[in-house]
């Protein structure tokens, strides 16, 4: 128990580049004086060190023994003008998120720019039933749901949220053999979302990009030709980021 908290408050740490002991507090379970206890253990096995005054970044013996950077800003440098290629091209808001601790966020947001008209989905967290950038993430990711204790605590955020846990199972499937996931006004009335991980193992499955937009604009068949290539993208830039493990291809679950 003890290894898994400190290997939680390192993940965090790591993917925000920067954190505090509240911000450990925020993504995890764990209360301050626990967060606060690990993180001093960290500190002096210079796995973390304080980078300003109640804020702590990955330490430098820890990034001898990884040589990568996998923190937020390093990864929007790489991956956001990807995105805002895409979203010029298909008239859409684009997004990154990633798994952080328990929970998967919403961490950059690519806009048309182009006089379109488009919904922004917002940064932060994501129900894992209810959203398609934490679906994909949670359908390669099988023991997340299970660590969540998921029965009976599906909450329904509109009438067409999953909200039984039979269901999401059969929608993770889904999405394994497409590739992609899809959310159809499961967290809001109006608003569809398409998402994919950039891999299917390693550290791509736990991020994952897509687009959203009103149900005018992404119709069903809208839908089903972006899925694809949101997959297609994915499957780039885990190829650029040197992640070998295989993204989407559509198979059988």
């Amino acid at each position: 128990m003890h290894l898994e908290r400190l290997t939680l408050v390192l993940e965090i740490v790591g993917q925000k580049g920067e954190a505090t002991v509240a911000d450990i507090c925020a993504h995890s379970d764990l209360p301050k004086p626990t967060a606060y206890r690990l993180v001093q253990d960290l500190v002096s096995a210079g796995l973390l060190e304080p980078v300003a005054k109640g804020r702590f970044a990955i330490g430098t013996r820890l990034k001898r023994i990884t040589q990568a950077d996998q923190s937020d800003s390093t990864l929007i440098a790489l991956i956001g003008p990807t995105l805002k290629q895409a979203a010029i091209r298909h008239g859409a808001a684009f997004f990154l998120s990633r798994l952080r601790g328990r929970a998967v966020e919403i961490i950059h947001v690519e806009t048309p720019d182009t006089g379109v008209s488009f919904l922004h989905p917002g940064l932060g967290k994501r129900p894992l039933h209810a959203c398609s950038c934490s679906k994909a993430v949670a359908a390669y990711s099988p023991d997340l749901c299970l660590s969540q204790g998921l029965e009976g605590r599906l909450k329904a955020y509109t009438e067409f949220t999953l909200t039984r846990v039979e269901d999401l199972e059969a929608e993770l499937k889904t999405i394994r053999r497409l590739g992609y996931a899809e959310c159809v006004e499961e967290i809001e009335r109006g608003m569809c979302s398409v998402a994919a991980t950039l891999a299917e193992e390693g550290p791509g499955a736990t991020m994952s990009i897509g687009a959203t937009g009103s149900t005018r604009v992404f119709t069903p068949a809208f839908r089903a030709d972006i899925g694809p290539k949101i997959s297609e993208i994915a499957r780039a830039l885990s190829r650029e980021l040197t992640w070998d493990a295989p993204a989407h291809v559509p198979r059988s679950a």
